[in-house]
């Protein structure tokens, strides 16, 4: 018997996936080609030099993993640090802190700052971490720019600050993943010297691709690391041809979807994504607001300002389970929401903004999540949904 299908479309509002636009579900839907294909080297090429420019990374190598997230780190890790060796993560939450334990997993010495919820990393705690590394043990800083948990954003400029004024050499090393075409970031006027990110979020292609932008100091770092690898080898990833390029066979139909999601990108104007990102985050923004006045849920970030554009993350009281709210909005009002992570499960539901959204989108979701409340008798202030309106216009 067929599983029933809803009319119309499901919303999804998770930080990831995110909706895939139809033009890059077209562009996956290619018939794969063989490898020497030079239509494939072509569009690898594109989406190389797509990702340089939209990091503003001018001389930076693009290497692409058939990988989500977590393959980045572990290409970051084991490029850039050997067995032993030491790296400080700065604390920004529950994906810094999984970051970490990835680093310790391959051998890797970590070095923590301290995170304290709600609010942005503690540039004190890493100035210190730094000055007390005399013999110069820590070979590089690992920063999450926008930790989805939390859907708190990071000054990452402020790091590259304390490493110049401390003197320090460690390579800094971004997480991109949530924040890459949410939210500006360029790769040179930070500093950076690896950027990892990945696609299913703010690029709007489906889940399994990641890459790590890598410049030339920390090419070099890679080439002398002892670390045993070799699938996630920059080194041998160096290459011309596609199949050195991704140590085998290219993932070519994502590749293909990424090339058109590039495409989309170009043609809307970077600058004006990232400008609807920051207009629909604060319409979420302004309806959180609203439904907060009752006392029964709360912004997990608070600060203000530094409330990410891709993600919104509520915490609600005890009373209140937000796996219900995910379950019921999903089942009776077709909107799919993310849940809560890491010390945040259970306590926390969260919407995503990012990707392939507009405006009816958005309010179409907030208008599910107070239905949501209402068919749970939750207590909260109506009226988030004409807030976002306000926002809007």
């Amino acid at each position: 018997m067929a599983t029933f299908q809803y009319p119309g479309v499901r919303f999804l509002h998770s930080p990831g996936p995110t909706f895939v636009p139809k033009a890059v579900l077209d562009a996956m839907s290619n018939q794969p080609m063989d490898t020497s294909d030079p239509r494939g080297e072509e569009a690898i090429q594109v989406c190389e030099q797509g990702i340089r420019a939209l990091l503003n990374a001018k001389s930076a190598d693009v290497f692409l993993y058939g990988a989500n997230g977590h393959g980045a780190w572990e290409a970051a890790n084991v490029n850039i640090a050997g067995p032993g060796q030491s790296v400080l993560v700065i604390g920004t939450g529950h994906f810094s802190e999984s970051w970490a334990v990835m680093a310790e997993g391959v051998g890797i010495n970590v070095v923590r700052t301290p995170y304290r919820v709600g609010y942005t990393m503690d540039i004190d705690a890493i100035e210190h971490a730094l000055k007390a590394d005399t013999n110069h043990e820590i070979v590089a800083v690992f920063a999450v720019h926008t930790d989805t948990a939390s859907s708190t954003t990071n000054d990452i400029a402020l790091v590259r600050q304390v490493l110049d004024a401390t003197k320090h050499p460690a390579l800094l090393v971004v997480d991109v993943v949530a924040s890459f075409m949410t939210t500006p970031f360029s790769m040179d006027a930070v500093g950076a010297n690896v950027v990892v990110g990945a696609t299913q979020k703010g690029l709007m292609t489906a889940p399994g691709l990641a890459f790590c932008a890598v410049d030339e100091r920390a090419l070099k770092v890679s080439q002398a690391n002892p670390m045993p690898r070799f699938y996630w080898d920059w080194v041998k990833r160096k290459s011309t041809q596609g199949y050195g390029k991704f140590c085998g066979t290219p993932p070519q139909n994502l590749i293909l979807g990424l090339e058109a999601s590039l495409s989309l990108i170009d043609q809307e104007g970077p600058d004006n994504v990232f400008v609807r990102h920051r207009r629909l985050s604060k319409a979420v923004q302004a309806a959180v607001s609203c439904w907060s006045q009752a006392g029964t849920m709360d912004f997990v970030c608070k600060v203000p300002e530094a409330r990410s554009a891709a993600v919104t993350a509520i915490q609600v009281s005890p009373d209140i389970d937000p796996e219900a709210i995910r379950k019921i909005a999903r089942s009776e009002f077709n909107v799919a929401l993310a849940g809560g992570l890491g010390p945040f499960a259970g306590k926390v539901f969260r919407i995503g903004h990012l990707g392939s959204l507009n405006e009816p989108m958005i309010l179409g979701c907030l208008a599910g999540v107070e239905a949501t409340f209402h068919r749970m008798g939750i207590k909260f202030t109506a009226g988030g949904v004409n807030a976002a309106i306000e926002a809007l216009s």
